[in-house]
């Protein structure tokens, strides 16, 4: 066996003759005669005694000497190098390797299974939160007992939005297995329906995301005031926000509530859009909101099906929504069943009847009323209040509660329109100014150096016509310089710039004279236009990036950021136009041009035509270049060469003819073949140029390209500015002779042919087609009801100045 291989034996023949072997299994090697063990071994001796030698005992006689063996066995080195291995450690090492990966394992299944349900519970808070604002509470409990009541039938009801849904299986059922729909009436509530009055023409005239800006603004802040009043909000349908009181909890005060929730409403309209106008641009304060209210019985539940949600329906939605339509901006119209609620609730004084009756369809005449504005003073009769307060102090929370101080309204609310205006403006300027910085890695030096050269534009002698040059090259980057800007870094332009930016739009605000049309407000809404035509440029040719231009590396600047020709890749060119927009009419006469040159005004003797526009832009540039306005200029541009590009673009060029064939030069569809391989750096420029003339262009008259009420609006206040010239005897043609007719004109020959090189040109994308699409209709629209309109509006001219128009 094993424990006999390679045994060292020493064998003692009665201690007199000793003989070491080696024993290594089968194998004996003779060692020598004496004990050759090693002695580190022998503590592990093993000994015994040979007796038998195959003799028989018997023959031996007594007291003979029988030969002794003695056996002692020692391992030997050899054996133990044998035994020595890694097999051990490598057990060891494997077993707990098993181990590790399975503590791993089980690690990483039980993070998997947490995960898995943290996500699950994730939809579960996420579905629960959306269940909740869709229906209310009590309806939602039902929802889910339901639900789980279809599960426990083996009845599976999902829906596309994951929502409780309901299959469209479910309405086929015939068999008993199939829920009721959740539907009740309600006997006694309020519905409110509140309008955003124009909001139509507004979003018209602005980019798809300040549309949901607006809209999540106003809606949220509803939303505040529905849960702080206790109102269940419907939904809302457009630009429509559809409320009720006393559902799906009756309460016996609902028209109470709702007419205060209402009137909260109206408030917070104005708050929001005051605010709003700081960053959405003119017009957004103009914003009115329109409210109708009835009470009466709905029938109310969940519609299942796709989107499934809680509605009300009935007569007294209609007439609700009656009232609305009906009604008046900033005003709040009841129903005779609402208003008589309310002065069973002793507030007869809350309501001023309408001094007409109004005609609802299916109805005939009704008998409506006012909701006064204020009711801080009115105590009613203590039943019907709520947890033991007032409506007087009820109202004096409301309005105390005013979130005017929580949003920073508070200096806004203090501005007028033109601070708010003003306010807009430098938004927007000081954005691209913190561009035209970053584009030069953050840098702004003294530009003390370039005094002599703004001198020299100063003094040179040269009208603005004069400057006129056809082609304006756009700065080129090279890939270095593209690769940082690429990348998003905030720039602050610095508090110096940011106030000398303010105080310069607000001392332009302040020379613009109180014109009818040529006003800040107008130049504004040319700045929004411009504004939106510039995000909307787009590059429509196959050349998605960048071109080397040259050897070096430098690369032509075709497409930054998905924009053609370079124009909004450089914030200068960006800057400028957005500056030029601002100044274009500042201190402009309200009278035309060729009154200017007949009366022969210091003006005109200096710049022979267009003297309105050459006079604003020397203006406006000879206050920039004032050592007030330093920090700023070097904002703006830090370089000669970025000076004479600042100009140039600011240049007002009034000549059409030149303008025509240049435009024909740059886009015109003879020889298109040729043209479509005119890359070169002069062809972009040109090409970016006469798009950037026509951009402002078609901005200074976008109310012709908006909607009809937009149009109709600044159309409206051109015509009061000529008839205000003309009886002043500052014109020799009475406008309303033949505004109709002119309008028809400058639709068919300006406009709609400018709409048309918008759309010609291919770098303006959607607005191109959405410009061209509002000038036609507002043409069509002006052919039916321009006569009438040019009637109202000599009428209203000589109501407001009957002092002018008296002989």
């Amino acid at each position: 066996d094993i424990g006999v291989q390679r045994l060292n034996q020493s064998l003692d023949e009665s201690d007199r003759y000793v003989l070491t072997y080696q024993v290594d299994g089968p194998n004996v090697v003779f060692l020598g005669e004496a004990d050759l063990h090693d002695p580190q071994y022998d503590d592990l001796v093993l000994s015994g005694v040979f007796v038998d030698l195959e003799i028989d005992e018997s023959l031996v006689p007594e007291a003979t000497c029988v030969p002794v063996v003695n056996v002692h066995v020692y391992p030997s080195a050899s054996l133990e190098d044998s035994f020595q291995t890694d097999n051990a450690i490598i057990c060891t090492v494997a077993v707990l390797a098993i181990f590790a990966f399975t503590t791993l394992v089980f690690l990483l299944y039980d993070y998997s299974v947490g995960k898995r349900q943290r996500t699950v519970m994730d939809k579960v808070i996420n579905q629960d939160r959306i269940v909740s604002d869709i229906f209310p509470p009590a309806i939602r409990d039902r929802l889910y007992e339901n639900q789980a009541k279809n599960t426990m039938n083996g009845n599976h009801f999902a829906g596309d939005d994951g929502l409780l849904g309901f299959d469209d299986t479910f309405y086929d059922r015939s068999d008993a297995t199939g829920s009721a729909p959740l539907a009740d009436l309600f006997p006694s509530v309020t519905v409110v329906f509140a309008d955003l009055v124009g909001f139509t023409a507004w979003s018209s005239a602005r980019e798809p995301h300040h549309v949901f800006i607006l809209l999540e603004t106003i809606y949220g802040a509803f939303d505040k005031l529905a849960y702080r009043h206790g109102v269940f909000k419907v939904e809302t349908v457009g630009d429509c926000y559809v409320s009720a009181a006393g559902i799906p909890e009756p309460t016996d005060d609902h028209s109470v509530v709702a007419c205060r929730f209402a009137r909260d409403c109206l408030k917070k309209m104005k708050d929001v859009t005051l605010k709003l106008e700081v960053s959405l641009g003119p017009d957004t304060s103009d914003l009115d909101l329109r409210t109708g209210i009835h009470s009466g019985q709905v029938t109310a539940g969940v519609l299942r099906g796709q989107r499934s949600r809680f509605q009300l329906f009935g007569d007294t939605v209609n007439t609700a929504s009656r009232m609305e339509s009906g009604g008046e901006p900033s005003r709040i119209q009841l129903s005779q069943v609402t208003a008589d609620m309310l002065a069973e609730a002793g507030l007869a004084s809350w309501i001023i009847p309408r001094n007409t009756k109004m005609f609802v369809k299916g109805k005939g005449e009704m008998q409506t009323y006012w909701l006064r504005r204020s009711t801080r003073l009115i105590k009613p009769k203590a039943t019907g209040q709520k947890s033991g307060m007032s409506i007087l102090d009820e109202e004096a929370e409301t309005e105390g509660s005013s979130e005017g101080s929580e949003d920073g309204n508070n200096e806004i609310e203090g501005m007028n329109k033109t601070e708010r205006l003003v306010e807009y403006s430098v938004e927007v300027l000081a954005s691209l100014l913190e561009q035209i910085v970053d584009s030069r890695g953050g840098v702004v030096n003294e530009i003390q150096p370039l005094f002599n050269a703004e001198k020299d534009i100063a003094m040179g002698g040269k009208t603005v016509l004069e400057e006129f040059t056809p082609v304006i090259p756009l700065k080129r980057f090279d890939a270095e310089e593209l690769e940082r800007r690429q990348r998003v870094t905030t720039v602050d332009i610095g508090e110096e710039a940011k106030y000398q930016l303010r105080n310069y739009i607000s001392t332009i605000s302040k020379m613009y004279p109180d014109n009818a049309f040529h006003s800040f407000e107008h130049a504004s809404h040319v700045t929004a236009s411009v504004k939106k035509l510039l995000a909307r440029i787009v590059n429509t040719d196959d050349r998605n990036g960048l071109e080397a231009s040259s050897p070096s590396g430098s690369v032509d600047l075709a497409d930054l950021a998905g924009h053609s020709y370079g124009i909004t890749s450089d914030p200068l060119t960006q800057f400028t136009v957005v500056f030029s927009a601002l100044i274009h009419d500042v201190d402009h006469p309200g009278v035309p041009n060729t009154q200017l040159v007949k009366e022969k005004s210091r003006w005109a003797q200096i710049y022979k035509k267009s003297v309105a526009e050459q006079k604003s832009v020397d203006i406006a540039w000879d206050m920039l270049m004032s050592d007030e306005y330093t920090a700023l200029r070097a904002c703006i541009y830090q370089t000669e060469d970025e000076l004479r590009r600042f100009r140039q673009l600011i240049a007002d060029k009034e000549l059409q003819a030149l303008r025509k064939a240049r435009w024909e030069m740059a886009f015109s569809n003879v020889d298109s073949a040729a043209k479509s391989l005119d890359h070169s750096v002069e062809s972009e420029d040109r090409k970016a140029t006469i798009v950037i003339e026509h951009l402002i262009q078609a901005s200074d008259v976008s109310h012709t390209m908006q909607h009809w009420h937009i149009y109709k609006k600044w159309n409206e206040r051109f015509f009061m500015e000529c008839y205000s010239a003309y009886m002043a005897g500052r014109a020799d043609i009475d406008p309303s002779e033949n505004w109709y007719k002119g309008e028809i004109g400058f639709f068919d020959f300006y406009v709609i042919p400018l709409a048309r090189k918008l759309q010609s040109c291919g770098v303006f994308g959607v607005s191109s087609h959405e410009y061209l699409n509002y000038a036609v209709a507002n043409r069509e629209e002006w052919v039916r009801e321009g006569e009438a309109l040019v009637q109202k509006f000599v009428a209203k001219f000589k109501g407001q100045n009957a002092h002018l128009t008296t002989d």
